[in-house]
């Protein structure tokens, strides 16, 4: 099985990632680290920054590990905000029965009343560099962004908009 996670900045993807590689025993692959990877051995000219170049540059690449991972029954873990709205274009029938995809975003509310806690979670897992433009707006775009695109794509998103456990715990 490959465990498809992505959504929105700051509603922890990795944190899951995280607990599903501790309660699956599944290998993880983040692809934040990939992206870094290839920025600092030169072997693109994009930068953290370029974010609407990222995805089409990096999901080829990740798309390909997936159908690898697939095809060899191995199990993983592939995490990271840089999947297209439509990436199950990418993948034959014979892939997606072996896919679970899981697309994290919170409501406008929960983002309103739990601002000052997502900031304070922010570096739980993985050590944020820079954090210091973070907004309730941006936060917010940014979320309104992923669910209108991956809802539009016919994809369940799971909306963080009440108990923040709680509702990681049930993805598990």
């Amino acid at each position: 099985m490959v465990i498809i996670i992505t959504g929105a900045s700051h509603t922890g993807k990795t944190l899951l990632a995280q607990r599903m590689l501790e309660a699956y025993k599944y290998p993880y692959l983040s692809i934040d680290h990939l992206k870094m990877g290839l920025i600092r051995s030169g072997c693109t000219d994009l930068t953290p920054e370029d974010d609407g170049l990222l995805t089409p540059y990096l999901w080829p690449i990740v798309r390909e590990m997936i159908k690898t991972a697939v095809e060899n029954r191995q199990d993983l873990i592939v995490e990271g905000c840089y999947v297209p709205f439509d990436w199950r274009r990418d993948f034959s029938e014979a892939y997606l029965p072996s896919i679970r995809f899981i697309c994290l975003a919170m409501t406008d509310a929960y983002i309103d009343a739990r601002f000052e806690d997502v900031k304070a979670h922010a570096s739980d897992i993985e050590r944020r560099l820079y954090d210091g433009d973070l907004t309730p707006e941006r936060l917010k775009e940014d979320n309104r962004a992923v669910i209108r695109g991956f809802e539009g794509k016919g994809e369940a998103v799971t909306l963080i908009g009440g108990d923040y456990e709680r509702t990681v715990a049930a993805l598990l």
